[in-house]
């Protein structure tokens, strides 16, 4: 019995968790996902087209694509939308005229066929920047109290200490 379980749970652990990081272009989604992945900060460039690392977090193993931000790019996110089971949108925290933009891109990504199983997880990115926007600024801003059909979550981050947290069962 125990031989069993043991090998139901390592194909479990084997399991691919698929992510996508988008938000607007400079919003820090490069610089997230390796600070996740390697722990410290990396300068990085702007993404044209997409980035894809895979790591393993708490023995899961996840698959994050990070999507290029500029309106020329954010047409095609659609096409990344497959067995997507959690979405992260980064929101650079200082970025007050783009708010809006941000609010609507989400709002339309969300309504995709795609994601009506996915999972949302907003990071309020840049939060150590005098004049940051809070948490719950952008929470009201990006209208997120109005998304039923989601399960979400924001967090704040710094530009030099990002946290993970997803919950398998949101």
């Amino acid at each position: 019995m125990g031989l069993l379980l043991s090998k139901i749970w390592s194909l479990f652990g084997n399991e691919e968790h698929k992510l996508l990081l988008v938000g607007l272009d400079n919003a820090g989604k490069t610089t997230i996902l390796y600070q996740l992945l390697l722990g410290e900060t990396v300068h990085t460039r702007p993404t044209i087209g997409s980035n894809v690392e895979e790591f393993v977090w708490k023995s899961l193993r996840f698959v994050m694509w990070d999507l290029g931000g500029q309106q020329s790019l954010r047409s095609a996110w659609n096409t990344y939308f497959t067995n997507s089971e959690f979405v992260i949108m980064v929101v650079d925290s200082t970025d007050r005229q783009r708010l809006s933009l941000s609010r609507d891109e989400l709002h339309q990504m969300l309504k995709h066929e795609e994601l009506t199983k996915a999972c949302l997880l907003v990071y309020a990115n840049k939060q150590d920047v005098k004049g940051s926007m809070t948490a719950a600024e952008i929470s009201e801003k990006l209208e997120l109290t109005a998304i039923k059909q989601h399960p979400w979550h924001i967090l704040r981050t710094y530009r030099r200490r990002i946290t993970f947290r997803i919950r398998m069962d949101c």
